[in-house]
């Protein structure tokens, strides 16, 4: 550590505090910072976290409700239709499996059960299998946050989860506008910055993130995080791309190394300082033994698999949360 280096990053932590947005320049400079000032750059980011979160973390639960069957070329994605890669496919899991699978997330010390269908928008019994099964669940478990992800939805069939008992609403931008048509042809990044707009202005808490390791320039990734900065969204995903065999992103390199996953979790720290910051898919590949460290900047994780592909298992996430002297939300 340098005073130069603390004082350079703990004046973003300020500037963060006091309300300041961050600015591209700025954010360039983080994921560009020299490798021996990560400690000092960690340690300005926990400053924001700790002021917003303290200590706590938040577990999320993903249940994978529909899988495969997605019309979309979403060239990352494992279920889109020009995939070959080998998962589970099923139609809507019926009421009783959403009702178990959200009784399994409070087993893990979730707080957050997050009920995701595969394709471009819901149909009208799926969203209605959604809505019916969330009634049950917090009929249950009043207390258990629910969040949706189902595509395109309109503002009508917004506010029919939220009168369900839906609280958040999960839509990626997944990458900046300027990269996404070679990520995706089938719909624009537009469409789905319309959709947290929408969903948003139905009530439900907007939730939102992204791919880093898709390709984008270091520019690309600052505006994809400003992007979502401006659409709101409380919550912030932070995946890091895992190239599955059979998409057509199954060969890419991500081009990805521990310190710069953590650089990039600094920078949406700083960027979006009241926001849930969520350590999400990827985390056990890209960080490696670093991932202990990357719960500095961010405060939530999805605990267990992700879809379809396998995670860390939920007691090594216990045990990391506790060696740090982190406590899980209740």
């Amino acid at each position: 550590m340098s005073p130069e280096s603390t004082t350079r990053w703990n004046t973003l932590a300020e500037q963060a505090l006091a309300g300041e947005p961050l600015r591209s320049k700025q954010a360039l400079e983080v994921l560009a910072a020299p490798d021996e000032e990560l400690v000092d750059l960690l340690a300005a980011a926990f400053r924001v976290r700790r002021h917003y979160f303290g200590t706590r973390v938040r577990l999320n639960f993903l249940v994978n409700a529909k899988s495969g069957h997605c019309g979309e070329d979403c060239g990352y994605c494992s279920q889109s239709r020009v995939s070959t890669a080998e998962i589970p496919r099923h139609q809507l899991l019926s009421k009783e499996e959403l009702v178990q699978a959200a009784e399994r997330a409070l087993e893990l010390k979730a707080s957050t059960c997050c009920i995701v269908t595969s394709a471009r928008k819901p149909s009208a019994r799926e969203l209605r299998g959604v809505a019916e099964a969330a009634e049950e669940i917090k009929e249950r478990h009043p207390d258990l946050k629910l969040c949706a992800c189902l595509g395109e939805i309109s503002s009508e069939q917004a506010g029919t989860l939220k009168q369900s008992g839906i609280d958040r609403y999960n839509h990626n931008l997944n990458t900046a506008e300027s990269l996404y048509p070679e990520i995706c042809t089938t719909h624009t990044h537009a469409d789905r910055a319309r959709t947290v707009e929408t969903v948003a202005q139905a009530g439900l808490s907007p939730c939102s993130g992204l791919i880093v390791g898709l390709g984008e320039t270091r520019e690309q990734l600052v505006e994809a995080c400003f992007a979502l900065r401006d659409t709101g969204a409380d919550s912030i995903p932070v995946n890091f791309l895992l190239p599955i065999e059979g998409t057509p992103l199954g060969e890419h390199d991500p081009g990805l190394d521990p310190r710069y996953c953590l650089k990039a979790l600094c920078m949406f720290r700083l960027a979006c300082p009241e926001r849930e910051i969520r350590l999400a898919a990827g985390r056990e590949l890209h960080l490696g033994s670093l991932q202990p460290l990357a719960l500095y900047p961010a405060n939530s994780i999805f605990v267990a698999d992700y879809l379809t592909e396998p995670g860390q298992a939920p007691e090594d996430d216990f045990r990391m949360i506790d060696a740090l002297g982190f406590e899980i939300e209740q």
